[in-house]
């Protein structure tokens, strides 16, 4: 189900809240969050009954299963919806900024102009940050409970124990 692309797509809604942000009203902007996370949490719920049934005779199964849940939750937060968020956010507000010093648009362009430039951004970040959150994970949070990637480390396979088709996806 989370490998859909029409699924997968609600990860991003912070950031496309983020680039209507000059346009609607913030408490859309925050109900964007809201959808992102509810994604982050149904994708690290997944993960966590894919690891269980993989494990099911593990007799570390519940420390398997945790690890896929905190993995997967920690770095979809951080990868799908915090960073990319500010991101979007910065960009958004520097471009608003920038307009309205450097044009004589009226404030309705500058603003859809802003979200333009903004929704045009996101498809740029999703790769260096994916690698990024792999890496800050990799270099801290993965080393508390020992998971090895076996060769380039990449998010779409979390480690030697738990099962690419159950890691997470990019």
């Amino acid at each position: 189900l989370f490998r859909s692309p029409w699924v997968r797509y609600l990860g991003y809604a912070n950031e496309v809240g983020e680039a209507f942000r000059a346009l609607i009203p913030v408490k859309l902007v925050w109900a964007s969050y809201g959808v992102a996370t509810a994604y982050v949490t149904a994708d690290a719920i997944d993960k966590g009954k894919k690891a269980s049934l993989i494990h099911s005779e593990d007799t570390s199964r519940t420390v398997r299963v945790s690890v896929a849940v905190v993995d997967t939750f920690v770095w979809q937060a951080l990868a799908s919806v915090a960073i990319p968020g500010f991101t979007i956010n910065r960009i958004c507000a520097a471009s608003l900024y920038l307009l309205g010093k450097s044009t004589r648009w009226p404030l309705p362009v500058r603003r859809w102009t802003t979200t333009a430039i903004g929704l045009s951004a996101i498809p740029f970040i999703i790769t260096p940050i994916d690698r990024s959150v792999d890496f800050l994970l990799d270099s801290s949070l993965r080393k508390l409970y020992n998971e090895k990637t076996p060769g380039p480390v990449s998010h779409s396979s979390m480690s030697a124990d738990i099962p690419a088709e159950i890691g997470r996806e990019s």
